[in-house]
């Protein structure tokens, strides 16, 4: 199973990779002196996280940097990620609502991201070469950044639907976020800046998700309790109350 809130726990559960469920099953046991390569590090329900999917989840920030800042992604952060996502895909599917987008609009989606990861500047992510070359230095390939971001636009939808009514974002609080999180920061990853009005509907979209939190935390812990998390691997901690370190992502 491939499955983050960087702002809360809602931007880990948006910040983006696949989670297709797996079947809960026990890895063979290894060969005497053979090395473990992956394992399970959480169970959910009947689903499993693997080490790998964290690893996965790791490299597909890249594709967030609004949300999981430079520097700022840890593997308990995007364990965290990958089981909040689980959880809300598991709802949808319950509520019968689709857990991916049509090709066309999410093409169009990647096509808006390839203008906004700000890294994307020195690697010229307008061309398919530059494009090519950015997803090669991270580890990915367009097939799992399709699959990523036909699933993220489908749970944004989905949160849109049950969360967002009446929620406002002025410019001076997009403006704010700009100035006082999103430059540092960059700044200190010595990555290209953007302008303010190329981010800004990236930016309204983080700080939607801020407004959302507390009802949106109140409803994750209850899927929690109901979806039996267990953080299998000791390496991992169980706090659910872990922070991306972006403001309040």
């Amino acid at each position: 199973m491939k499955g983050g809130i960087a702002i809360p726990a809602l931007w880990m559960a948006l910040a983006a990779g696949p989670a297709p469920a797996r079947a809960q099953a026990q890895p063979a046991p290894a060969p005497a002196g053979a090395v473990q390569l992956d394992h399970v590090v959480a169970a959910i329900g009947n689903n499993v996280i693997l080490q790998s999917d964290v690893r996965e989840e790791m490299r597909l920030s890249a594709l967030e940097p609004l949300r999981v800042l430079p520097g700022q992604d840890t593997p308990d952060l995007a364990l965290r990620r990958l089981i909040d996502r689980t959880l809300i895909l598991e709802q949808m599917k319950i509520q019968q609502q689709p857990v991916s987008t049509p090709a066309r609009q999410t093409e169009q989606g990647i096509e808006q991201l390839r203008r906004e990861i700000p890294a994307c500047s020195r690697y010229h992510c307008e061309t398919e070469k530059g494009w090519n070359a950015f997803l090669q230095a991270h580890d990915l390939t367009p097939q799992l950044v399709e699959e990523r971001w036909s699933q993220r636009l489908a749970i944004l939808s989905f949160i849109n639907m049950r969360f967002r009514a009446g929620i406002r974002i002025s410019k001076e609080q997009i403006s704010d976020y700009y100035t006082k999180t999103l430059l540092p920061a960059l700044a200190k990853a010595h990555e290209a800046v953007p302008q303010l009005a190329a981010v800004s509907p990236r930016i309204e979209e983080i700080l939607l998700q801020q407004q959302v939190s507390g009802l949106f935390q109140d409803w994750l812990a209850s899927l929690r309790d109901q979806g039996n998390v267990r953080i299998v691997d000791p390496a991992y901690t169980a706090d659910f109350n872990l922070q991306s370190g972006e403001s309040s992502e």
